[in-house]
């Protein structure tokens, strides 16, 4: 089922979806099951499983000199939602990036996916690189999300990259992207913002997830301005609970958002990170409940590994 037709067949009834990170490498999938186990009696609509470019760490040698190497600390996004899907009979939303792939490696990715029956996609550019922050695509690659969505659909009507391809498959994917009701970081405004966004919904997006945001009044303003440009997919609150006092500081600087006063002013009130949990559990549970009230049965939360404190956020709202 694509997550626009899940959101249709609820009619209205509270649901949570959750994304999950890819364990570090060499880690197990049980890491990811145990999480699940925990999360599934809250039946989830979709699992999100994020994808995560290359990055460069820098190796000391025997000399004592710092040599840098390219690796994937967080690999394996299509087989863990292979084993979800086929463990849990839920449906899995891989994330599809631009950033550190080829178009031809994408395009061989997607095949994967299309032969293990994963439908759902949420595409997105990705992220810059770790040292400088600037985003840099595969020389073959694509710059922007739009691209990647363009030879999705062109998938999906038997075209692909290979023009020897004989009798092509036509896939069937459902394309979700990102929303940031508070604008992308790198956008220099909210209508240039709003504009890029309208453009992926009119190249094929279905739905919309948006970014973390801890006002609602941020997501219902952002909602009216999609509507107002013509944008009328469905759009889905992203939300994530705060559980570490750092999270002050280190989320608006790192997903260019705000902190509400009132949620500040209860954060630095806390002595330690079990008051912290406390506190978002209690603005997350508050703020899917209004968004519930408004009419808005969907949320998403990314659980960032802090699996019982959105274990204890999903018994308070459904």
């Amino acid at each position: 089922m694509t997550i626009p037709e899940h959101i249709a067949q609820s009619n209205g009834s509270p649901r949570i979806s959750f994304e999950l990170l890819p364990p570090i490498k060499g880690s197990s999938i049980n890491t990811i099951f145990e999480t699940l186990d925990k999360l599934m009696p809250f039946n989830p609509p979709f699992i999100n499983i994020t994808y995560h470019r290359e990055e460069v760490s820098y190796m000391r040698q025997a000399d004592g000199n710092l040599k840098p190497a390219v690796v994937r600390k967080r690999p394996g996004t299509v087989a863990i939602a292979a084993a979800i899907q086929a463990k849990y009979k839920v449906d899995v939303v891989p994330h599809i990036i631009c950033g550190g792939f080829s178009r031809q490696e994408t395009e061989d990715a997607l095949i994967d996916l299309d032969f293990l029956g994963i439908k759902n996609l949420l595409v997105i550019r990705g992220d810059g690189d770790k040292i400088t922050g600037r985003f840099k695509p595969n020389p073959h690659g694509h710059r922007y999300a739009s691209g990647l969505i363009e030879q999705i659909i062109n998938m999906n009507k038997g075209i692909y990259s290979e023009q020897y391809v004989q009798n092509p498959t036509h896939t069937g994917f459902s394309i979700g992207v990102a929303g940031y009701p508070e604008k992308h970081p790198e956008a220099p405004n909210l209508d240039d913002d709003l504009f890029y966004l309208k453009q992926k919904v009119d190249k094929g997006a279905e739905y919309i997830v948006t970014q973390m945001f801890f006002d609602n009044q941020v997501f219902f303003n952002f909602v009216k301005r999609c509507r107002e440009a013509g944008i009328n997919v469905p759009i889905i609150p992203g939300l994530k609970p705060v559980s570490i006092k750092e999270h002050l500081h280190v989320l608006p600087r790192t997903f260019s958002l705000t902190i509400p006063s009132a949620l500040a002013k209860e954060l630095q009130k806390c002595s330690d990170n079990n008051q912290v949990r406390d506190v978002g559990r209690e603005w997350t549970t508050a703020q899917i409940k209004e968004l519930h009230a408004n009419g808005y049965p969907f949320s998403h939360i990314y659980t960032m590994g802090k699996v019982d404190q959105i274990v204890k956020i999903s018994e308070n709202v459904l």
